[in-house]
């Protein structure tokens, strides 16, 4: 053998190695490049919102705020009464105009005048929602929170309901009147005609 031609067997030799180094280098560029893509897509899937999906925690969260608004709204109503003003909460998030979803609209305070109006007033007054006074109707409250919220139920007269008030109090809204519901008088939207 001479030597050029052992110096093309090494460097034939050499190519290749350089070539199968290389083409393992490919390889696991083309693995870790798709594998990190698929990681980024999965973990993007997982983090965005689900439309439609509610988690456990936010499904809790709003039953706890309905059972509120039922309970220091509407807690010594019969169950009707409960149901409608529920309703109502349930009509307003429908049509994202009076907060963002339960909570949103349960404690959604408005400035008319340099004046806070709540949409529920013991929100604006006061009243400590960290535990309830009456164990039995706060457990009413929830359970007529939990039919309404998780169980679709409705009143059908009250499809229209998105105002109420107390009997005992005029506000002279001009609204169209529904019903009264022991002592609570529902409305719909609109002007009465």
């Amino acid at each position: 053998m001479t030597t050029t031609t052992i110096k093309n067997d090494r460097l034939h030799q050499w190519s290749s190695r350089a070539l199968k180094a290389l083409g393992f280098v490919c390889v696991v560029y083309a693995v870790g490049t798709v594998t990190t893509n698929k990681l980024a897509e999965l973990r993007a899937e997982n983090e965005a919102p689900r439309q439609g999906f509610i988690s456990a925690a936010d499904r809790t969260q709003q039953l706890t705020c309905l059972t509120r608004n039922i309970y220091y709204e509407a807690a010594t109503e019969p169950f009707e009464g409960k149901v409608a003003v529920a309703q109502v909460t349930m009509n307003r998030v429908e049509t994202g105009r009076f907060g963002q979803g339960v909570c949103g609209v349960v404690y959604q305070k408005n400035m008319v005048y340099e004046k806070v109006i709540c949409q529920f007033s013991w929100t604006c007054n006061g009243v400590s929602p960290i535990k309830p006074i009456y164990s039995a109707l706060w457990k009413e409250s929830e359970e007529v929170a939990k039919k309404v919220l998780l169980e679709n139920f409705r009143l059908p007269s009250m499809k229209t309901a998105m105002y109420y008030h107390a009997d005992y109090v005029n506000p002279q809204w001009g609204k169209p009147q529904i019903t009264k519901i022991g002592r609570h008088i529902f409305y719909s939207e609109g002007k009465k005609i």
